[in-house]
């Protein structure tokens, strides 16, 4: 009997931290989920969402760090520097499918490297900042050094996938998007 009790309470324990560790919420909006499902099949727009959508992110940072109604800017802080690693990593897996597809990305690449820059300025900004009397740095400082280990990776790679497509370009082996 004492088996079938501890196979049950570990049950129990194996199913509550499943649910707990599902309950992240989605950074993305319902509007924003549409925009992006009416441009499944074309690379140039939703990687462009995906930009748009990465900028509104570290906007909502800013206006928030801004905000003298917020009591605990650190826990916020981590909250929408979150928001924003999210809708990056989902940019970086758009790129990786479009590429594997070989879709011709090249235009979106441009603009993606660009916007790594971008992110990655404004993220060293907030790295480099004084924290004010109500922020504690330490509720996101690994995810904001993760999060700028990402970028610069991330941009490395998109860097190297541009070369790779501009030479599949010159032997016509991209699929150009209709």
């Amino acid at each position: 009997m004492s088996l079938f009790r501890a196979t049950v309470l570990l049950a129990v324990v194996v199913l509550a931290i499943s649910a707990a560790g599902q309950h992240r919420r989605d950074p993305l909006s319902p509007r924003e989920v549409d925009q992006l499902r009416d441009a499944a099949q074309e690379p140039d727009i939703r990687l462009k969402l995906y930009l748009t959508f990465a900028r509104d992110r570290l906007a909502a940072l800013d206006t928030a760090r801004a905000d003298p109604k917020i009591t605990d800017l650190g826990r916020e802080t981590h909250d929408r520097l979150q928001d924003f690693l999210d809708v990056y990593d989902e940019l970086n897996d758009n790129i990786d499918t479009f590429a594997g597809r070989r879709n011709d990305i090249r235009k979106p690449l441009k603009s993606v490297i660009e916007a790594d820059a971008e992110f990655q300025n404004k993220l060293e900004a907030l790295k480099n900042s004084v924290p004010s009397p109500k922020d504690d740095p330490k509720q996101y400082e690994f995810l904001l050094t993760s999060t700028l280990d990402t970028l610069v990776s991330s941009r490395q790679d998109h860097h190297d996938l541009l070369a790779e497509q501009e030479e599949a370009a010159k032997h016509k082996k991209l699929v150009k998007p209709e």
